[in-house]
């Protein structure tokens, strides 16, 4: 069945219906998914219907289960390359160019990976370089003609289960995809230049795949996921200080704005308002307990205040022979000493000129 949905995929990609061709190989590929060779022709499509980040994220599947697959690679590249990612591009095709000697697409490539990196770092060749850049024309012995057209395939399309949101800082962006209780064993995020591949594998489902061509440029070795318990978390470390007004890249989107130095906000305008002013109650507290003792009081006020400051700093013997002894003498006196007034009672001693009178109730 898987070869049957293999040939019937090859026939749609001759007769140039690219996306029939992507969704016959997602079908093959669920029969066999780990044929490098289905990925690998499954990418091929996915550059000619447009789907490039696609196509990257199925060279790298391939790549994977057949390292020694050199069209992997050579698919990568020009996917790569038609995003604009040439370091990344002119890295994956140093690795293909040994396994095919014979295959001169590999040096044409990394020549023109060279010229257009050369071309961003602002520093042109100074030679006049004629660019005969062979046009991404499938090879012969990559396609198999079919003799007969096989039956017409209804293809379904799924709806992405997982919802995702995007917000960012000046110097990196944040992806969240919210998926709920994911084995990160199951999780796959790889980061290009340019593109951000997501794939989430989970046994007995249909696999997810994320895979945006990024607004602008990416570190991708200091970028870095987190699978949480319900969700996944990506940083992309931005290469330039700008302004995304979007994740994912648009020709229709306006200029990146570079934020340089310390982002500062706009004030707000101040409109009359009945709500109630919030009140710092532990800075009143303070300025309070400051005011009182810097007081400065005089006569009973500063007498009171003194024998208050000896209670609050005293011991608990302290404090029980002053309330004792000013209990007792009816304010007369007033003892700090327990061991002298705790086994007695203390008598009043009124000030000079005055007496003591008791008072019969």
């Amino acid at each position: 069945m898987a070869s049957d949905l293999e040939k019937s995929a090859k026939e749609a990609f001759i007769d140039d219906h690219f996306e029939l061709a992507v969704d016959l190989y997602t079908q093959a590929i669920a029969l066999n998914p780990q044929s490098a060779e289905l990925y690998s022709d499954r990418a091929q499509a996915n550059i000619k219907s447009g789907n490039l980040t696609g196509a990257v994220a199925d060279a790298n599947k391939a790549i994977e289960f057949d390292p020694s697959l050199y069209k992997a690679y050579l698919r990568k590249g020009i996917a790569c390359i038609k995003l604009e990612e040439y370091q990344t591009a002119k890295a994956t095709l140093e690795i293909g160019a040994p396994l095919a000697p014979h295959e001169t697409r590999f040096a044409e490539l990394i020549k023109e990976c060279d010229e257009k990196i050369a071309e961003e770092a602002d520093v042109l060749p100074t030679a006049s370089l004629e660019k005969n850049i062979t046009e991404n024309v499938i090879p012969a012995e990559d396609v198999q003609p079919v003799s007969q057209p096989s039956n017409q395939v209804t293809v379904a399309t799924v709806k992405p289960k997982y919802r995702h949101e995007f917000y960012q800082k000046p110097e990196e962006g944040v992806v969240t995809i919210f998926a709920k209780g994911i084995p990160a064993k199951d999780v796959n995020v790889d980061f290009g230049e340019q593109i951000l591949s997501v794939s989430i594998d989970v046994a007995g489902e249909d696999t997810y795949h994320f895979q945006p061509r990024l607004f602008a440029k990416i570190i991708p070795e200091k970028c870095r996921f987190d699978v949480l318990s319900t969700k996944v978390e990506i940083r992309l470390a931005k290469a330039e200080a700008l302004h995304w007004t979007s994740l994912e890249f648009s020709k229709d989107s306006p200029v990146p704005l570079r934020v340089s130095g310390q982002v500062v906000e706009a004030p707000r305008p101040s409109y009359p308002s009945s709500k109630p002013k919030r009140v710092d109650w532990d800075k009143l507290e303070a300025q309070v307990k400051k005011e009182e003792k810097e007081e400065k009081l005089d006569g009973d006020a500063a007498l009171n205040k003194f024998f208050q400051d000896i209670y609050k700093d005293a011991d608990e013997d302290t404090r029980r022979a002053m309330r004792k002894s000013f209990v007792e003498s009816n304010g007369t006196v007033l003892s700090t000493n327990w061991k002298e007034v705790g086994n007695k009672k203390v008598e009043g001693s009124a000030p000079d000129g005055m007496e003591m009178k008791k008072w019969e109730f």
